[in-house]
C-alpha cells in the first residue's frame, strides 16, 4: 500500500508483535554509534568501517571522502550511505562551532550564511549534553566534557558553543556527542543519521552481498556527492544505477510509523530514475511493506499551507538529487529511506518495523536471503 498525502494513515505499518532485528545488526549498530564520525573528521570512522567490512569478506578501497566496498559482482547493484554525524569542531580557546557549518564554509564571510532560524533551532538542541574529543585520524580519545552554553556571535553571525572540561583542546579538534543506541518496544533511539543505514549495508556483507557499496563523508555539509561523482567519473560505466539510503524526518514517531519505508520520485534538485523507483514499489507491495513518497507528502502539506496563506516547504535536497543533477547522465538512481522522528538530535527514533522492512528490501534487491 502506498500513502501519499499528509493525512494518510495505514494500519499495515503497525505490528501486533515486536519485530525481531538480527542480533548481529544490533551489535554492529551499537558498536558503530559509539565510534565518532563528526562532519569533516570522519577518517577514524572510515578505519573502523574498513575493518568491519574486510572481516565480512569485502574488498575495500579508500578514496578521499568515500570508502568503496565491493563483492565478487560489483556491477550487480550499488548502494550509498553517508557516515558523517553532527558534532562540534574547536575553532579557538574554549570556542567550538557546529562542524557542518565549518565544513561547508557557511558564514557571512563568504556570503553563504546559515539561516538564523536554523541556528536558533540548534541553539537549544544540545544543551548540557555530554561530549568527548578525539584525534580525527586515529580516533584517539582527547577528553570528555559537557556543553555549557551556545550563542550566536553578533560579529560573525555564527553559532558558538562553550564547553566545560575542554579548555585544553586546540583548534581543529573534533568533538562528538556521547551516544549509544537504545532499543525500546517500538523504536531504535540515538543519533541515528546516518549510522543506522550504514550499519545495515555492512550487515549485508555478512549475509553474502556481492555488489558495490559507497560510504561517503561530509553529506551534512553538502559535499558528499562530489566525492561520489569523482569515483563514478573515474571508474563508472556509461550508466550507473545507484540507490542512496538514509533516514527521512517526520514530525513525530506516530507519524513516522504510518509507513515502513520512504521513497521519492524527485527532490529539489532532480527527478529520480522511474524504473528503479518502480522496482522498489513492486518489492514493497510484493512483501506487504507500506511505503510513502516523500515528495508527494510534502506537496500535500504545501497545498494546505498555501491555502492557509503560508509559505510552501522545500522538497528537500538529497545526495541522490545532487549527483543526478551534476553528472550529466553518468549517474542515475533513486533513494530508499527509513522514516524517523527527532531528526538531527540524540533521540532520533526509527520504528523497529521500518528497520526490519529496510533490511528485507535491501536483501531482496541484492538477491540474498533476508
Amino acid at each position: 500500500m502506498n500513502t501519499t498525502a499528509a493525512s494518510s494513515v495505514s494500519n499495515s505499518a503497525e505490528s501486533s508483535t515486536r519485530p525481531d532485528l538480527p542480533a548481529s545488526y544490533l551489535d554492529l549498530l551499537s558498536s558503530l554509534i559509539r565510534s565518532p564520525s563528526v562532519v569533516g573528521a570522519e577518517h577514524s570512522f572510515f578505519r573502523i568501517l574498513q575493518r568491519e567490512l574486510e572481516e565480512r569478506g569485502a574488498k575495500v578501497t579508500w578514496y578521499e571522502g568515500v570508502l568503496v566496498a565491493q563483492g565478487n559482482d560489483p556491477d550487480s547493484i550499488m548502494f550509498s550511505a553517508h557516515i558523517d554525524r553532527h558534532g562540534l569542531i574547536c575553532t579557538g580557546p574554549n570556542e567550538f562551532q557546529y562542524a557542518a557549518f565549518v565544513a561547508g564554509a557557511r558564514s557571512d564571510l563568504l556570503g553563504n550564511s546559515v539561516d538564523e532560524q536554523l541556528m536558533r533551532k540548534i541553539l537549544g538542541r544540545y544543551e548540557s549534553e555530554p561530549v568527548y574529543a578525539y584525534e580525527p585520524w586515529s580516533g584517539a580519545y582527547r577528553g570528555r566534557g559537557t556543553i555549557d552554553k551556545a550563542y550566536i556571535c553578533e560579529y560573525r553571525n555564527n553559532l558558538i558553543f562553550e564547553l566545560n572540561g575542554m579548555e585544553h583542546l586546540v583548534a581543529g579538534t573534533p568533538v562528538a556527542f556521547v551516544d549509544k543506541v537504545k532499543v525500546t518496544e517500538e523504536a531504535l533511539v540515538g543519533q541515528l543519521d546516518n549510522v543506522l543505514t550504514a550499519a545495515a549495508l555492512v550487515h549485508l556483507f555478512e549475509c553474502g552481498f556481492q555488489g558495490t557499496m559507497f560510504f561517503t563523508a561530509q553529506e551534512e555539509a553538502g559535499k558528499s556527492w562530489r566525492y561520489l561523482l569523482e569515483w563514478f567519473r573515474r571508474f563508472g560505466g556509461s550508466t550507473n544505477q545507484l540507490i542512496v539510503v538514509d533516514t527521512s524526518p517526520y514530525p513525530s514517531l506516530e507519524i513516522a510509523k504510518q509507513q515502513h519505508l520512504v521513497l521519492r520520485n524527485k527532490d529539489a534538485n532532480a527527478v529520480f530514475n522511474a524504473e528503479l523507483t518502480s522496482k522498489l514499489v513492486s518489492l514493497c507491495e510484493q512483501h506487504g511493506i507500506n511505503y510513502q513518497f516523500k515528495d508527494k507528502y510534502v506537496e500535500a502539506l504545501n497545498a494546505t499551507l498555501v491555502a492557509q496563506g503560508g509559505s510552501p516547504n522545500s522538497l528537500g535536497s538529497t545526495e541522490m538529487g545532487r549527483i543526478i543533477a551534476a553528472s550529466n547522465g553518468l549517474v542515475d538512481g533513486t533513494t530508499l529511506q527509513i522514516p524517523t522522528s527527532g531528526y538531527h538530535t540524540l533521540a532520533e527514533s526509527a520504528p523497529l518495523a521500518s528497520v526490519e522492512a529496510f533490511i528485507k528490501i535491501l536483501s531482496k534487491l541484492s538477491n540474498i536471503p533476508a
